[in-house]
């Protein structure tokens, strides 16, 4: 990054970060699975690309599998998700950044659509505290064929190191000086984007994050007030106005 760069971001993993456990797209799965969405030649493919990523490990055949969704549109991820749940805390610490002028950034290994939904959710929550806001979404993104996805991931899944590798882009489209920028993650997987930035910060860290953390004097949160997204009409007014799609 040029030190000329004067823009401040932060950045954002969802997943057991801003959003309570378990992970939304696991919730998803479970919702599309109950109500028969998912076509049942998926389980099977599901299986094929399990077997070819296992080479790679377990985490990523957890956060780079896509296929349960071949055959399925961007609006049945949204009309399947379950109401977003804030930890309050995390959606403070952001509206924090907001006011400070900072550009803040969802980096999640979840499906686009549905990390945008988060975003929405977001930016709804900060327009109801008076801060109007974009939030950015850098996820997973999935190959479409004239609105249905395929099932493949295009480029790489965004986790690991992949988040780092990512938020370097945006920094760089952005002109964001890193080193002055902040990032929130919960889990190990997060450390290169935690380690990516001038400014760490581990969420409701197992002993080895807070380890991690200390020995990198990451700040430490412990955020466990469970907060329902209140103006679910709004989140709905939005999208109705907003293409969920999972172009960059």
């Amino acid at each position: 990054m040029s030190g000329a760069a004067e823009r401040v971001a932060a950045f954002f993993d969802i997943d057991g970060t801003l959003v309570p456990a378990p992970s939304l797209e696991r919730r998803l799965f479970r919702a599309l699975r109950r109500t028969g969405a998912i076509p049942w030649m998926n389980y099977p493919r599901w299986g094929m690309e399990a077997a070819r990523l296992l080479p790679r490990g377990l985490t990523a055949i957890a956060e780079g599998n896509k296929s349960y969704l071949r055959g399925l549109r961007a609006e049945q991820i949204l009309e399947a998700a379950e109401p977003i749940a804030f930890f309050e805390e995390g959606v403070a610490r952001v509206e924090w950044h907001a006011r400070r002028g900072h550009e803040i950034v969802v980096v999640s290994g979840m499906v686009k659509p549905l990390a945008r939904m988060v975003a929405m959710a977001l930016e709804c929550e900060l327009e109801a505290r008076g801060v109007e806001r974009d939030v950015l979404v850098s996820a997973t993104r999935l190959e479409e064929s004239n609105g249905i996805f395929t099932g493949r991931v295009l480029g790489e899944a965004n986790f690991g190191a992949a988040k780092r590798r990512a938020m370097e882009v945006v920094a760089r489209a952005m002109e964001i000086n890193l080193r002055e920028s902040h990032a929130y993650g919960n889990t190990l997987l997060d450390r290169p984007m935690l380690d990516a930035v001038g400014h760490g910060h581990a969420v409701n860290p197992g002993k080895e994050l807070a380890d991690t953390a200390n020995l990198r004097d990451w700040a430490i949160w412990h955020w466990h007030q469970q907060k329902k997204f209140a103006s679910e009409n709004s989140l709905k007014d939005k999208v109705k106005f907003q293409t969920i799609g999972t172009h960059p």
